[in-house]
């Protein structure tokens, strides 16, 4: 590990100025990805500046319903926060889902969603890395993909982004707050991650000295129930193979809204659009998810390592909205 500055924050905008002002310096919250990658020598900066006890930890509700969640609220925290259970229980079940639970008591909301790839070829710094360094190339094309990207992947960058909470986000139209050089500042989490083009170095869309201060999550419609669903090699403490964010809205047998996101399958959580399309003003049956499942997962690019995940994600999409409408699989 490269010798480094430290500064403790003492407010949100002192943290901002010193990044901001200094090329090559992060923000360090419950540093459970951020630490790992130092002892690899992934990354090496400057100035850690520890943004750990600013008081960006309160889950509030709004007039409107919607949940503003601090971004250093604690995943265990947001996990087991009443509200969180009762309206979007799709999100307690995707940080229950994630890591162990000595991590969730360390791991922050905002760093959660900031967490790198566990792509092997990124993770070792004796493999060229597109990722890792730009220009390298991508030692996983042709390398060992089972749990690379079969949906928006380039010729430059095949892997795939490992958080759970970011799916269920996105899936909720969760909107990410941040404070800037310039002020304060928002984008949609499905907007927040980037899929990789000719610059996976990228991971978001935030410039370098932007805060992630606060996520807001906009109350559930009425009627609505949401689920998530996980596949992985073994049942704690391993990233999602594939993953599922659904929630629904049914009236009289049919499907009046519906938002997917999928886990497992692309550099970003993957939004599920064209089943979106497909299962709004359809019948909840399972002739209608599976017709969802098949628009959504024909544009989907395995290779030959990871083509069990078009099977795979389909059969957890008809079953997650099977389970959610209460039609029999």
């Amino acid at each position: 590990m490269n010798p480094f500055d430290y500064e403790r924050a003492t407010d949100a905008a002192g943290a901002v100025t010193s990044v901001a002002a200094r090329p090559g310096a992060t923000f360090l919250a419950g540093g459970t990805n951020l630490v790992d990658h130092l002892k690899l020598g992934i990354t090496s900066p400057e100035l850690l500046v520890d943004i750990s006890h600013l008081p960006l930890t309160t889950i509030e509700e709004e007039a409107d319903g919607a949940l503003v969640i601090g971004a250093n609220v604690r995943n265990a925290d947001l996990a087991a926060h009443p509200l969180v259970q009762s309206r979007h229980p799709v999100l307690s079940r995707a940080l229950l889902s994630g890591a162990s639970g000595q991590l969730r008591n360390l791991a922050t909301t905002g760093g959660n969603l900031l967490q790198r790839t566990r792509c092997v070829y990124f993770q070792d710094v004796t493999t060229p890395c597109n990722k890792r360094v730009p220009g390298s190339g991508c030692s996983a094309i042709g390398g060992h993909t089972e749990q690379h990207a079969i949906l928006g992947a380039s010729e430059h960058c095949i892997a795939v982004h490992p958080s759970d909470m970011a799916v269920a986000l996105a899936a909720l139209d969760a909107e990410v707050l941040f404070l800037g050089p310039d002020g304060p500042g928002s984008v949609t989490a499905e907007e927040l991650h980037r899929l990789p083009g000719d610059a996976p170095e990228q991971d978001t869309v935030l410039d370098p000295g932007r805060l992630i201060t606060a996520i807001r999550i906009p109350a559930p419609p009425p009627g609505a129930r949401s689920t998530y669903r996980k596949a992985r090699e073994r049942s704690s403490f391993a990233f999602a193979l594939v993953s599922l964010a659904a929630e629904t809205v049914v009236e009289d047998g049919v499907i009046t809204g519906a938002r997917l996101a999928l886990g497992g399958v692309a550099h970003k959580p993957w939004r599920a659009h064209r089943a979106e399309e497909v299962l709004r003003g359809a019948p909840a049956t399972t002739e209608t998810f599976t017709a969802a499942a098949e628009a959504e997962l024909d544009h989907a690019r395995p290779l030959e390592g990871n083509a069990f995940k078009v099977p795979m994600a389909r059969t957890m999409m008809v079953a997650a909205l099977e389970e959610l409408t209460g039609e029999d699989a």
